[in-house]
């Protein structure tokens, strides 16, 4: 795994200063057995690795048909699967744990045992193993079940506005800061205070886990995946080295709301109430580009009307994102990915239309969902995903536990990566979407803030997730709301547009955070992304600056990224 890091460059992640700990954990401290007999542990993991295939398989087709399909059968069936699967972890994780993994001479043996006693809440007795699942369902389910009332309209009937697409759209395209306010205090005003009781039975239940697991709590047990050493001081570094460059960001960004705003929103010289950056959680600052563009007459990047004078369809945007990648010398989609992928948002049934790719763990079957329309965003997640779908089809002949990222943010950085050369303007020009000439200042500048304004704000949002995350499970859950708003004070310079107590959890209006879903991959992922563009770049022959380049067509980028 290092090896593959390194050749792209070295980067490390996760922890700020203010909590500066040796992060290395001693295997002698890690949980394990006295069976030092190899062929015995071969023996095991010959038929774990099948076992979790199948049972990987099982999961996934009873997690599609729902996600495809929400009826309350499918949610059965889909929940039944889930708790086999746990089931199975937890017996795998007994086995596991009856090996002195340290003892072996085979050192692949070893690292895959390693895997799985470190990973997962097994350690747990079988009471509380299900209490702490069936918790992370249940916040699961109350999140994607909150409904808040529109501006100015508090009748019942009209309370039904969901995240995606509502409220999402409504904070990147309102420009009124009163209805703002009202969306953004709604959603967060509906999703804490419930799921809050819930969320500290499931950090006092992680922690449980991860002591016996020999861990100090959950928070080191979620960074030791990552298999370094130097992981906090290094994560130190990469966030010293962003800094400059988000608070130049920050400060343009705060003069140009200040124009549009007033005073009356904005202070010249303090934080940004994070309603105002066209994001629910003020991450991504990219839709209100039309506050913030240097020039905003220039001719915009985004060619979703071209497209649709084009006559795209959803599949032609798969076909497309394809022959982007046949043309690097990479594998076709096989005919399962077309039969069963469901690209459009069906009529006749309510689906998830959160855009994902899977791999049902046969070295078949592999499936991209996504209500598509035809638009510029939605053709760079058809490339994203199909990514991801790439990735899958390279490793599939791996072991099980190693059929993912080198690294938990890996996927995504590849992903990201691939984004980076399919968005900008030179390639948009190269397949007919962008007429216009590409190397205008005024189109680089803008497409450069458009960049900006999507990764460089990005950035500390994704580091500051779980520095929230992992001061909860070390200190404990009191002061948990003043707690995530002195991060986002610290990191991003935002502060919330109403008044917040601590019978409020604003972390969970994020839904990795009542999902048991790790964050700081997300920022690893943002800094891995360009260097592993820069690597494919260089591969391909590009000169110039790094913003120009374009993998398209080129068989030595589609060689390194394979």
């Amino acid at each position: 795994m290092k090896n593959a890091l390194h050749s792209f460059a070295r980067v490390l992640v996760v922890i700020s200063l203010w909590e500066i700990e040796v992060l290395c954990i001693s295997d002698a401290r890690l949980i394990q057995g006295t069976n030092a007999n190899l062929g015995e542990a071969l023996q095991f993991l010959r038929e774990y690795d099948n076992e979790a295939s199948q049972m990987c398989f099982r999961v996934n087709i009873a997690r599609w048909n729902y996600a495809t399909n929400m009826t309350d059968h499918n949610k059965r069936r889909m929940v039944e699967e889930q708790m086999h699967k746990e089931k199975f972890d937890k017996v795998s994780w007994k086995k596991a744990i009856a090996f002195d993994w340290t003892a072996l001479s085979d050192p692949m043996a070893k690292r895959h045992l390693k895997l799985l006693v470190t990973k997962g809440r097994a350690s747990l007795s079988d009471e509380k193993y299900n209490e702490i699942y069936h918790l992370i369902s249940e916040m699961k389910d109350t999140y994607n079940h909150v409904r808040i009332c529109p501006f100015n309209n508090y009748d019942p009937k009209f309370c039904n506005l969901e995240l995606d697409p509502d409220v999402e759209t409504l904070m990147a395209h309102s420009r009124n800061p009163a209805e703002l306010i009202h969306i953004w205090t709604e959603w967060h005003d509906k999703t804490g205070p419930p799921l809050k009781n819930k969320f500290m039975r499931y950090v006092q239940l992680a922690n449980q886990a991860a002591r016996m697991n020999g861990f100090s709590d959950a928070g080191e047990q979620m960074r030791y995946v990552y298999e370094d050493d130097d992981f906090g001081h290094e994560l130190v570094e990469t966030w010293k080295s962003l800094q400059d460059l988000y608070k130049q960001l920050f400060t343009y960004v705060r003069k140009k709301l200040l124009i549009r705003y007033g005073s009356e929103y904005i202070r010249t010289d303090g934080p940004i109430p994070a309603h105002l950056l066209g994001d629910l959680w003020a991450q991504d600052w990219s839709k209100i580009a039309d506050i913030l563009l240097p020039y905003p007459a220039a001719k915009s990047l985004d060619v979703s009307e071209e497209m649709l004078k084009q006559g795209f369809t959803s599949l032609s945007m798969f076909q497309m994102a394809e022959e982007f990648y046949t043309s690097l010398g990479l594998k076709s989609m096989p005919p399962e990915f077309w039969r069963h992928s469901m690209f459009d948002k069906p009529n006749d049934r309510k689906v998830q239309c959160t855009a994902s790719a899977w791999d049902f763990c046969n070295g078949i079957d592999y499936r991209i969902k996504q209500c598509t329309e035809v638009n510029m965003e939605h053709l760079i997640t058809a490339h994203h995903e199909m990514a991801h779908i790439q990735y899958y089809l390279q490793y599939a002949e791996q072991p099980f536990l190693y059929r993912d990222g080198a690294n938990p943010g890996f996927h995504e950085g590849i992903a990201n990566a691939v984004i980076l050369s399919i968005s900008n303007p030179i390639h948009l020009h190269r397949i007919g979407l962008f007429n216009n000439s590409t190397n205008t200042f005024e189109t680089n500048t803008n497409f450069l803030m458009i960049m900006a304004l999507k990764k460089v704000a990005y950035a500390p949002f994704a580091y500051l997730v779980d520095q929230w995350r992992y001061r909860i499970f070390r200190d404990g859950v009191q002061n948990m709301n003043s707690a995530w708003w002195d991060l986002r004070l610290r990191y991003q310079g935002v502060v919330p547009p109403a008044k917040r107590k601590e019978q409020h959890l604003d972390a969970a209006a994020k839904k990795h955070i009542p999902a048991d879903i790790p964050y700081i991959n997300y920022y690893i992922a943002l800094l891995l992304e360009f260097q592993i563009y820069e690597a494919l770049c260089n591969a391909a022959g590009h000169t110039g600056q790094l913003h120009n380049c374009d993998i398209y067509r080129s068989r030595e980028a589609g060689r390194l990224l394979g």
